[in-house]
């Protein structure tokens, strides 16, 4: 019983001391609201706004389809002689036999090294063909750069979107026989 009683006696001070505590945050607030004043930076004056005439009237319109035609007119003639320059001696070679077939008609089925030299087979409409680099094969002027074991890597020559002729690069996979 006395156990009890001690225990709502400290029970009843540790609530008091925390109304007194509280207390003094309020009025420890109040005060710091009374003392502290919000500055607030008066907004500048606007600037005044001057009009300025538009005197390229008589120019081209930036976006116009002259200056587009002129522009790509300018372009084309500067990368056409280069253009000119990849494709002219593609002109003037004889055709391989294996330029008149496309690359996606062509299957290569081994490789082997032959006087020191990688030689790939490709297969074209159940014939034999054996190739090294240097040769040519598809109809995109694919000159051969690299037989590995596994692949043939060629340079093409294309026409990109605008008509300038550009190189990429094809691979011709070993192709597994499937069963």
């Amino acid at each position: 019983m006395k156990h009890q009683l001690l225990l709502a006696l400290v029970a009843a001070g540790a609530l008091s001391a925390c109304d007194s505590e509280e207390g003094e945050v309020q009025k420890w607030m109040a005060e710091q609201r009374a003392v502290t004043k919000p500055q607030v930076q008066p907004i500048p004056e606007p600037k005044n706004f001057t009009p300025q005439p538009y005197v390229q009237e008589a120019a081209v319109e930036p976006f116009s389809r002259e200056k587009l035609t002129t522009a790509l007119k300018r372009d084309s003639q500067q990368a056409g002689t280069a253009s000119a320059a990849l494709l002219a001696p593609e002109l003037n070679r004889r055709k391989e036999p294996l330029e008149a077939f496309p690359l996606d008609a062509m299957m290569m089925v081994g490789s082997l090294i032959k006087q020191g030299q990688p030689v790939a087979l490709i297969k074209v409409d159940n014939l034999l063909y054996q190739v090294k680099p240097g040769n040519y094969l598809g109809q995109n002027y694919g000159r051969i750069t690299k037989v590995a074991e596994s692949e043939v890597v060629l340079r093409e020559l294309v026409q990109d979107a605008a008509g300038e002729w550009i190189e990429r690069t094809a691979t011709l996979q070993l192709q597994e026989k499937s069963k």
